[in-house]
């Protein structure tokens, strides 16, 4: 008699398998990825005759990732290990603070022309420009250096206009008064070569609220794709476990409770968790999530609760994105919700996608879970384990 596997094989036509293969090799292609660098915005902060740039001076400081400058990797690459320069990033990642520093400083002046920064509608190039470089410390981390540009401010200026340039990637440029909180003065979010609009120096200019939706849907959005892959995978496990839409709704439905519950309370500092406890957690997370795929085909009573868990600690990994931002105390709770919103817009692109590869054309089969659910759980099981063990120890 044959078996029920010999059975499956039989049944599983040729469509199926190229789907099952291209599937797990979409995952495992991930895997590199996971131990290279985002290709993150920096974020620049604008300051005009304050105590620190001196009368008649401006300065923006701008946190980079300075080894990506210098080995050419932009906007093109989502993380590093995907460009063809990455053994010269890896390299560049172990040299010392002050070695690295007289590198940039080499490409100083090319760095202050490509930069763009308008005052009233001029173009002026800054006379200074200097970096501080930390250590080496943990090279699994983006190691954040800060430019400082600085020059001459035009007595009388009214308007400042940033311009980061398109091969550097995103940007988000920041301008606070003087003495006023982060998040009180002016924030934007860029994308690659993006440039931010005519900003009242005197801040009467706010954004409209349409404007802050608009802006903070769409850093939620890129926080999950394609830039949040632990999210990513988070999701893909919760539309693993059944074909059917009741328990992935179950389950979405927890987690989103939980994500918005948590990255409310911690936006407004009512929560704060180191990183190093929240990003291994997150992992581990996953790896539950995977595993629990594998071992059972229907939604558990327990399984919404510990996703709710999960989400909770997703929520405040979500908040660490508005805590470099900043959010405006004048649309505080607009651009929360529309960060939120843009965050779902993520997860549900995720689902769809999902239902577009597999879901759709394969969930009704008697293989599925045989083929699709346990592999790919077993892959983003790996996957998540590894980071949860780098997260805890290579940290």
């Amino acid at each position: 008699m044959q078996s029920e596997a010999m059975k499956a094989i039989r049944e599983c036509d040729g469509i199926g398998f190229t789907a099952v293969f291209f599937l797990l090799m979409l995952v495992v292609a991930w895997v590199p990825a996971a131990g290279a660098h985002e290709v993150l915005p920096a974020i620049a902060d604008f300051h005009a005759n304050d105590s620190k740039s001196g009368e008649g001076r401006y300065r923006i400081e701008i946190r980079l990732n300075a080894e990506a400058i210098l080995s050419g990797i932009g906007a093109e690459h989502e993380n590093t290990e995907d460009s063809p320069q990455a053994e010269t990033y890896n390299a560049l990642r172990l040299l010392e603070p002050d070695v690295l520093a007289e590198r940039f400083n080499a490409i100083a002046a090319q760095f202050a022309d490509d930069v763009g920064i308008y005052l009233d509608g001029v173009r002026v190039v800054p006379e200074d420009v200097a970096i501080d470089v930390p250590e080496v410390g943990d090279t699994a981390l983006v190691r954040d250096s800060v430019a400082t540009l600085s020059g001459a401010f035009p007595e009388g200026a009214a308007t400042f206009r940033w311009e980061w340039p398109q091969a550097y990637g995103a940007s988000v440029i920041r301008m606070n008064p003087p003495g006023a909180a982060r998040g009180e003065g002016y924030s934007a979010y860029l994308g690659p070569g993006e440039t931010s609009e005519e900003i009242s120096l005197a801040f009467t200019t706010r954004h409209s609220l349409g404007e802050v939706i608009a802006n903070y849907i769409k850093i939620g959005f890129a926080h999950i794709v394609p830039k949040g892959l632990d999210h990513i995978l988070f999701v893909a496990g919760l539309f693993l476990l059944s074909t059917h839409w009741k328990p992935l709704l179950w389950q979405v439905t927890a987690f989103t409770l939980a994500h918005t519950i948590t990255l409310a309370l911690a936006t407004l500092g009512y929560v704060t968790i180191s990183p190093a406890i929240v990003e291994p957690l997150i992992a581990a997370s996953i790896v539950y999530v995977a595993v629990e795929n594998i071992f059972t085909d229907h939604l558990n009573p327990w399984r919404p609760v510990i996703v709710f868990c999960f989400g909770l600690l997703h929520g405040l990994g979500f908040a660490g994105v508005l805590g470099e931002i900043g959010l405006s105390p004048a649309h505080f709770v607009a651009g929360l919700i529309s960060f939120n919103v843009g965050v779902e817009l993520g997860q549900l692109a995720v689902i769809a996608l999902c239902y577009l590869v597999v879901g759709i054309w394969f969930g009704q089969k008697r293989w599925y879970r045989q083929y699709i659910t346990v592999p790919a759980s077993v892959a983003i099981a790996v996957i998540a384990a590894w980071w949860c063990y780098e997260r805890v120890f290579l940290a």
